[in-house]
């Protein structure tokens, strides 16, 4: 997750930091041209990075001096630009950058899934691109990133521990819970092994309410176990790595995620690596090849794929609200933003997260 991201603002905002902690990822890598390289993420990394030749270095340093200073609420670091109204494309040709160039500008550093958002108001784009190298700084590692501990389940089980604090109540390993209608259609209970539990709002995934949601995609994914970091990566204990959907000739990205015993996921010596994508075939094998061809050495490789839905529903009908189904992405940030409109849709209100930062402390390296 992104260590300024809307995710860890959010763990600081309710207080569930003080049941996790996370550790900073090792490395961020984009690949390019059939191999993968470090995202450089500041002007002066952009002059060291070799995804480009020396004239580009020049005026993707530009760019990023820009992106860096823009502020907008000044409107002289705005260089006479409105970019509320300017596409992402205008705004990237008028600094000249190649399509490789702008490539890992805007899967590696703003992370958008595809290359629609070049169509898009370029505001956006700076503002991701700034969440990057502000992330970046937070930790001085060599990525944006952080990761729970002991893995992603750390997160269900903390805000389970919250909300066991303020007094929520929790019957585990239910099955076939059916959710029970009044005659005017609303919510009012969840029926498991002959009991009811009576409720006036039901949140849930979209497997609960199959009549609710509609299919929007399917994901594929595959989890490999190895005995080595993935070669080229400076020996990193864990890292991301982030395919573009041109660099494949696919219609949206790839992402490869590797963690190891360093965060507690795996016994000593051994690797854990995630490689999933938008599914565009019913081959997850060989559709997810170029991400997997770059682990080497595989000891155990597995492969899923799932259906993705999100709601059809009207929730002030019938009180119900359902999430959309988890994407391919790695990092949260689109799974997040569900979860905070979903809130707001629940209570009407709005959470602020203009947080203290600095309030996740137990996420330095230990």
């Amino acid at each position: 997750m992104m260590a300024n991201g809307t995710l860890v603002r959010t763990l600081i905002h309710t207080d569930v930091t003080k049941y996790l902690s996370f550790k900073a990822v090792d490395g961020s890598y984009v690949f390019s041209k059939g191999k993968i390289h470090k995202v450089p993420a500041t002007d002066m990394e952009a002059l060291k990075s070799p995804l480009m030749g020396l004239f580009e270095k020049r005026r993707a340093r530009n760019f990023f001096v820009y992106v860096q200073n823009y502020n907008e609420a000044d409107p002289v670091t705005h260089q006479g630009l409105d970019l509320t109204r300017i596409t992402t494309r205008e705004l990237i040709s008028k600094h000249g950058l190649s399509d490789d160039t702008v490539d890992f500008i805007g899967h590696a550093l703003a992370l958008h899934r595809d290359d629609r958002y070049l169509n898009e108001p370029a505001l956006d784009t700076v503002k991701r691109m700034k969440l990057y190298a502000e992330s970046l700084a937070r930790f001085q590692g060599g990525s944006p990133y952080i990761y729970p501990l002991y893995g992603l389940g750390e997160l269900p089980q903390a805000f389970a521990r919250l909300s066991a604090v303020y007094g929520g109540t929790y019957m585990l390993n239910k099955p076939e819970c059916k959710v029970e209608f009044d005659m005017e259609g609303k919510v009012c209970g969840v029926t498991s092994e002959g009991e009811t539990a009576k409720c006036k709002k039901v949140v849930c995934d979209p497997s609960y309410l199959p009549s609710k949601v509609r299919k929007i995609g399917k994901v594929a994914r595959a989890i490999a176990i190895m005995s080595h970091p993935i070669p080229n990566t400076n020996e990193s204990h864990s890292i991301q790595i982030i395919l573009p959907q041109k660099q494949l000739g696919r219609k949206s990205d790839m992402y490869v995620f590797c963690c190891s015993y360093t965060h507690n996921v795996a016994p000593k010596g051994k690797f854990i690596a995630f490689v999933s994508a938008e599914a565009e075939t019913n081959n997850p094998q060989s559709e997810l090849k170029p991400g997997i061809d770059l682990l080497g050495q595989v000891d155990e490789l597995f492969f899923d794929m799932y259906d993705r839905y999100e709601p059809v529903n009207e929730p002030s009908l019938d009180n119900c609200f359902v999430s959309t189904s988890y994407d391919a992405t790695t990092h949260f940030e689109t799974t997040v933003t569900d979860v905070l409109s979903m809130y707001t849709a629940i209570t009407g209100k709005t959470v602020d997260l203009s947080v203290d930062l600095s309030a996740a402390s137990a996420a330095e390296e230990y």
